[in-house]
Formats: C-alpha cells, structure tokens, sequence
C-alpha cells in the first residue's frame, strides 16, 4: 500500500478507486463511440436483456444506480446513435421501455469484453477476478451498497454552520 493510501480515509479511497475506474473505462470504450456512463447503461441492459427483460428507463436507472433523467438523456444519446430503441411501454404509457438494436447489441459485446479486460487488470493484484481475496471485496462492496445512507438534517447543517 502506497504510504497515501495508508493515511487516506475509507471515502477518500473508494472516490479515487471510482475515479480510475471511470476514466480508464472512459478511455477504453471511447473507440466504440461510448462514455463510461452510456457503457453502464448499454452493458446493464443487455444484461437485462439477456434474462428477459425489457426494462423501463426507471427500472434501469434503478439497477444502474444513475439518476432517473440522466439515464433518459443517456437513452436519447444511445438512441440516436442507433444503439437502442425506445418505446412506450403497453402497460404504462407514461413509461418508455429500451431494447439495444442488433448494433447496439454488437457494441456493447465489443464493449464488454474490453471492460472485463480491464477488470482483470484492475483486480491481478488481489490474484484475480476469482481469488478468495476478490470474492471478499466484492461481498464488502455488496455490504456497503445495500446499506441506505440517511441524508443529514438540515437542522444538523445549520448547526454545524453556526458554530465557531
């Protein structure tokens, strides 16, 4: 461990590890016409996809964890790149369903393989995608996403604000 990390908080590292994820994936996936961002989308969607589902937009910001009309900006980016379509769902009208067309399907193959690459490489120094010491993070990582974080009060704030 570099002797930064032996003195940065938790927050501290898991917003550089973030970072270097996103740029790397940005840089890896620029040359298939994606953003780290539409690359979550597209790649969340196929999975989706994959396994039946023809998810809303609200269903796949949900998954993504991205905000409800940046995943709708996104969708409309993607969409007029000709990598998916969006329709309205029969059953909601005031919801829009997305599906990745055969070349949307095609990228983000190609998209994926690059990540996974990258994500061997990002994980060789804990011994790999299937070591003990990865299945672990990955089960902490788990922990620490499922737990909801309460937003501070404003009352708290103002508090904080007041005191010398």
């Amino acid at each position: 461990m570099s002797s930064m990390s032996e003195r940065a908080t938790p927050g501290f590292l898991v917003w550089r590890l973030s970072m270097k994820w996103r740029v790397a994936v940005d840089r890896a996936v620029a040359p298939l016409g994606l953003t780290h961002a539409q690359y979550s989308l597209v790649s969340s969607l196929y999975g989706m996809q994959r396994s039946g589902l023809r998810p809303s937009q609200r269903q796949l910001a949900d998954h993504t964890g991205l905000e409800p009309l940046y995943v709708s900006k996104l969708a409309r980016a993607l969409e007029s790149a000709g990598l998916l379509e969006r329709t309205r769902d029969p059953k909601d009208p005031r919801a829009v369903q997305l599906a990745l067309t055969d070349r949307g399907r095609t990228v983000t193959r190609q998209a994926i393989d690059v990540v996974q690459g990258l994500l061997r490489q990002l994980l060789e120094p804990l011994g790999g995608l299937d070591s003990d010491r990865t299945r672990h993070l990955v089960q902490e990582l788990g922990v620490l996403l499922d737990t909801p974080l309460k937003e501070p009060e404003q009352e708290q704030i103002h508090d904080q604000e007041q005191q010398p």
